[in-house]
């Protein structure tokens, strides 16, 4: 299992303009989240880092749905070469996992490359005024750590972000599987 960090992208950048469809090809664009904080996550089906927090990232996107964090993921993998990322697949695992949140194919990588995303899972977390705010880590949990996963590091830059402040600039990268580019 090899790691790939998130590139810490500069915070204050802006939200990339995106529409992509989910599996079943409802169109959701970034336009439909007016000022509303908004937190993007690419993510996939097979990433043994995306599985280990998998369950515990449906809790928190439930929790901070209902307090006004919109939520997206976006699956950017190359789903030929990796069929578990499949976006049939990508249906079950949201049905399994009790996602709350649209699951989004970025068939094409271009969302990908435009929010310079580098790993699974890799966070993006955005203010009301569609800054960047918040670019790191769930927590310091790892497949390979006997860690509880708690999403601290995302709950503490959600709660400022939704009390209207900035979070701690100190973040650590996220780590994950690289993104399957085509």
């Amino acid at each position: 299992m090899s790691l790939t960090p998130s590139r810490m992208i500069e915070l204050e950048s802006p939200l990339p303009a995106f529409q992509l469809p989910d599996p079943e090809g409802r169109m959701v664009s970034s336009e439909d989240y007016p000022d509303q904080p908004l937190l993007v996550i690419f993510m996939c089906n097979h990433c043994p880092f995306v599985k280990h927090l998998a369950d515990a990232l449906a809790d928190f996107a439930r929790e901070y749905q209902a307090r006004g964090l919109a939520v997206v993921g976006i699956n950017s993998n190359d789903f030929q070469a990796h069929p578990d990322d499949h976006p049939e697949r990508m249906q079950e695992e949201s049905r399994q996992r009790g996602y709350t949140f649209p699951y989004l194919v970025d068939d094409t990588q271009d969302v990908a490359r435009a929010f310079d995303a580098a790993c699974t899972p890799d966070f993006f977390l955005f203010d009301r005024r569609h800054r960047l705010a918040y670019r790191g880590q769930f927590d310091d949990s790892r497949p390979s750590q006997a860690l509880p996963v708690s999403g601290r590091d995302l709950r503490q830059a959600a709660d400022a972000v939704l009390a209207g402040r900035a979070p701690d600039s100190t973040q650590k990268p996220s780590m994950g599987c690289n993104i399957k580019w085509k």
